[in-house]
């Protein structure tokens, strides 16, 4: 029970964030992938990085125990099913989260997004034996696979380096970037340009 509890708490906490950062406004989104406004790209960016800092950093004093983490498998799928939410995020302005955040603050177009999102769930259930079929779901690079060797734990590594320490390394290069980052990369004079 009290695990269903956390859940609950960490979905209201990380929704209330998505909010106050303007995630769940379509027009900060389809701003940021245009590069007219970067704060929504700056809080993605700093969020990254400050949880990799946390979990690695974690990690290396022993304060997080490495059973908790849980690699993906790698299948050629997972690249297909990213370009396609790629896609579907530049089109609706949405991603799963920010979408489900944005119907529970009342966006009629967010509760259509869901809907749309949950019919698609269930055509992919559907089709499932078919998709298999076709290979997009066998494992590339090992499976379960990460850039460098996390003690602890049974992954493989593409790379004989400390694990731990590229989290680190990552983390800290996302908080730069989210600091250095401009307000936007297209400006003002341009942004009228590049709507044509």
């Amino acid at each position: 029970m009290s695990g269903i509890v956390l859940a609950i708490v960490i979905g209201t906490a990380f929704g209330f964030a998505l909010d106050r950062v303007g995630a769940t406004n379509p027009n900060f989104i389809i701003r940021m992938l245009n590069l007219t406004d970067l704060h929504l790209m700056r809080a993605i960016l700093l969020a990254i990085g400050v949880a990799a800092v946390l979990t690695f950093g974690g990690l290396m004093i022993g304060f997080v125990s490495p059973e908790h983490l849980d690699v993906k498998d790698a299948y050629v799928g997972v690249f297909v099913g990213g370009m396609l939410l790629g896609l579907g995020f530049a089109v609706a302005g949405y991603c799963p989260g920010t979408g489900l955040a944005a119907a529970a603050s009342g966006r009629y177009d967010a509760m259509v997004f869901v809907v749309g999102g949950l019919v698609g769930a269930f055509a992919y259930m559907l089709s499932y034996a078919d998709v298999a079929a076709t290979g997009v779901l066998d494992k590339i690079a090992g499976g379960k696979a990460t850039l460098g060797t996390v003690a602890g734990t049974g992954y493989p590594a593409l790379f004989n380096i400390p694990g731990e320490v590229t989290g680190l390394i990552m983390g800290i290069a996302f908080i730069a970037v989210a600091w250095f980052l401009p307000e936007r990369l297209i400006g003002r004079e341009n942004q009228a340009a590049a709507a044509e």
